[in-house]
């Protein structure tokens, strides 16, 4: 009677399974492998016999990382059969290694027969381990595989062993049972056998026994998050380590606030920590980077958390904006006190002499002036930004047009009282007003084109500082802005140059004297402002334009008009017109 070949048991390798399976599948014949596992093996259509009898090893690689992930370590040594099961496993599972970050500190071949020896005892023992893993006092890993499914599917082949081929296949595509451990035995579509790996602690003894402690399971099979379950707590550690658990990192972790610089021509897990730059967080340990911060948000002290900026702005709440406003309406009482002074010397000679008329729309428009700083406090809505600079330019120009019209009537004034002169027919309230008027109305057209082609408008600076948004008004155009401000310079250093040659005019015009002085104060505060304005940001730029206003205004008040009513309010004697008429040079 022949025998008839019913299944093959092998090989150990994946190599010899390979070629194996080549030659079974043309008769048909299942063959059980209990070896090393190659992926190709699972496709049905080139190897539809072949059922292999070990977990797959992809699940040993990933659970190897995540046991290494779980307790931080990434500094490790790897012991290495020199045989090609070796070399699969190097070769498997290093990538998987790099792309965890985890580097390989030691590298170590090991001949066969001393693999064979160094395991022997523990194959002995624990026949049906899915692998073990040993821990040394210096960290070194070392993985072994063993034939726990080989034992298992011997007594299934036992089974199995009366049934003809077909039935064979059939039965083996569709059996499923429990072992002695309580595990379900099957092959799943591919062929493969998937039962996973269980996590088992090696406790000695002083004896040189020791048992095994299952502290976790790797299964792919399990859901999402739950298929690498350690419990630490079942952990027996070797009382000879000075750590607990064993400390294998090449260098420290980064802290939250801090990433992870990699040197050069180094390893990937020795690498230095650098602080966050501003702006910048990290809320993980051992950051690969730190994340930029929203823009309406900045990074804290520690660089590990994103708060919200505040809003900055020259507000009428804070010291800075509480003391301009107290300025502004302290200089404005003062000049509402001088020009309620001169409404009530109205009569007098020292009032009458300096044309009355220009006197009160000067002293309005001074009064404009102090009150203008009050569109720059406070926040910067669109109204204000559209009005603040242009209001600003234009009653300033009013406030130096009178002031170089009472410089040109003084200058007419002395000439027309020479015999003979011609000037006499060019005094009056036209030629002030026309002086007034013109002047003024250039300026009022500068400002109507800044409105039609770029008018400012309020925006939100997030980049200048970290902390802050800056509320703000973009003026919409600078050239414009400097185009007013030049402007404002030239008629006031027209009056200057004016009122500088009529200044040794006789004392009954010694207006010029004053109109000279106060036209020298002004000129000062405008060109300190220059460098100023633009060496400063946020609200204190908005903090150096109000108070050059103020000072450039409180000079034309106090240089022209604080004499006048020294003179009405304690020298009363001198408010005469024969004591005006008998000064001379």
């Amino acid at each position: 009677m022949k025998s008839k070949l019913w299944n093959v048991i092998g090989g150990l390798t994946s190599h010899s399974s390979v070629h194996i399976a080549h030659i079974l599948n043309t008769y048909k014949i299942p063959q059980l492998s209990y070896g090393s596992f190659d992926p190709v093996l699972s496709d049905k259509r080139q190897f539809p016999s072949f059922f292999s009898m070990v977990p797959n090893e992809n699940e040993q690689y990933e659970g190897i990382v995540h046991l290494l992930k779980h307790f931080g370590w990434n500094w490790i040594g790897l012991l290495i059969s020199d045989n090609e099961s070796g070399e699969a496993f190097l070769r498997n599972l290093q990538p998987k290694l790099l792309k965890n970050d985890i580097c390989i500190a030691l590298r170590k071949l090991v001949p066969v027969f001393k693999t064979v020896r160094l395991s022997e005892d523990i194959y002995t023992r624990l026949k049906d381990i899915a692998f073990a893993i040993l821990l040394s006092k210096t960290n070194v890993l070392l993985v072994s595989g063993d034939m726990q499914s080989m034992l298992i599917f011997w007594n299934l082949i036992n089974l199995i062993f009366i049934l003809p081929s077909i039935q064979l296949h059939h039965f083996l595509r569709h059996v499923r049972f429990n072992n002695s451990a309580g595990d379900e035995i099957f092959f799943d579509d591919k062929g493969n056998f998937d039962p996973g790996y269980d996590i088992q602690n090696l406790v000695t003894f002083p004896n040189n026994s020791f048992k095994r402690v299952q502290v976790g399971r790797i299964d792919s099979r399990a859901p999402g998050g739950k298929k690498f379950v350690i419990n630490e707590d079942a952990i027996h550690w070797n009382h000879k380590f000075e750590q607990v658990p064993p400390y294998s990192r090449c260098v420290e972790r980064c802290p939250q606030g801090f990433m992870k610089v990699v040197q050069e021509e180094a390893q990937i897990c020795c690498y230095n920590c650098t602080k966050c730059p501003e702006g910048r967080i990290s809320v993980q340990i051992d950051a690969d980077q730190c994340e930029k911060c929203p823009e309406d948000q900045y990074s804290n002290a520690g660089r590990e958390q994103c708060l919200p900026k505040s809003f900055s702005y020259l507000s009428y709440s804070e010291p800075l904006g509480a003391t301009l406003t107290s300025l502004t309406l302290f200089f404005s009482g003062i000049l509402i006190l001088v020009a309620v002074t001169f409404i009530l010397h109205w009569e007098t000679s020292i009032v009458k002499a300096n044309n009355r008329n220009i006197t009160c729309i000067l002293l309005s428009s001074l009064l404009l002036c102090f009150l203008c700083p009050l569109l720059f406090i406070g926040w910067p809505g669109e109204v204000t930004c559209f009005l603040r600079q242009t209001i600003f330019g234009t009653v300033f120009s009013i406030s130096i047009s009178c002031i170089l019209a009472k410089t040109i009537t003084v200058v007419l004034a002395f000439m027309a009282s020479k015999p003979g002169n011609q000037m006499r027919k060019w005094l009056g309230r036209r030629l002030a007003g026309s002086i007034i008027v013109i002047c003024s109305f250039i300026q009022v057209v500068i400002c109507i084109v800044w409105w039609v082609t770029f008018p400012p408008f309020p925006e939100f600076d997030m980049q200048s500082q970290m902390d802050k948004i800056i509320a703000q008004c973009n003026e919409g155009s600078d050239f414009m802005f400097y185009i007013v401000l030049a402007y404002l310079g030239l008629l006031a250093s027209i009056s200057f140059t004016v009122a500088f040659f009529a200044r040794k005019l006789p004392d009954t015009f010694n207006e010029a004297k004053l109109i000279t002085f106060s036209m020298l104060v002004f000129c000062s505060v405008w060109v300190s402002f220059i460098p100023a304005y633009f060496s400063t940001r946020g609200k204190y730029m908005v903090a150096v334009e109000i108070f050059s206003i103020l000072a450039s205004t409180a000079g034309l008040l106090g240089c022209i008009f604080l004499p006048k009513c020294y003179i009405i309010l304690l020298k009363p004697h001198l408010n005469t017109k024969e004591h005006l008429s008998k000064r001379t040079v």
